[in-house]
């Protein structure tokens, strides 16, 4: 095998296992909700990080070799603020439910 077919065979497994590995944790992130409105909080971040990482996946196996990290750059500097946002949404979310349980 020369050293371009290895490229692209390790690149898909790379990218099949980063696919496994976020189905996985989108799973347990939903499973592991306590009640249906953070169920649907989960489910609806999930739909837009999973919407937004596809196509940006896409557009850097379409970019040249050096610029491939450039399509991922605005979601690696998003992501913190989103995970933050997103956390303490759901954290109200845990709250309203778990207070309303309680009345």
């Amino acid at each position: 095998m020369d050293g371009q077919t290895m490229g692209v065979v390790g690149g898909s497994i790379g990218a099949l296992l980063g696919i496994m590995g976020g189905a996985i944790g989108t799973y347990f992130s939903i499973k592991n909700t306590n009640g249906p409105k953070e169920r649907q909080l989960v489910i609806r971040f999930s739909v837009i990080l999973w919407g937004a990482m596809i196509p940006v996946g896409l557009l850097a196996y379409l970019l040249p070799a050096p610029y491939t990290f450039l399509a991922f750059m605005p979601i690696w500097l998003a992501l913190p603020f989103l995970i933050r946002y997103w956390n303490k949404k759901q954290q109200e979310v845990r709250l309203r439910e778990s207070d309303a349980g309680h009345t």
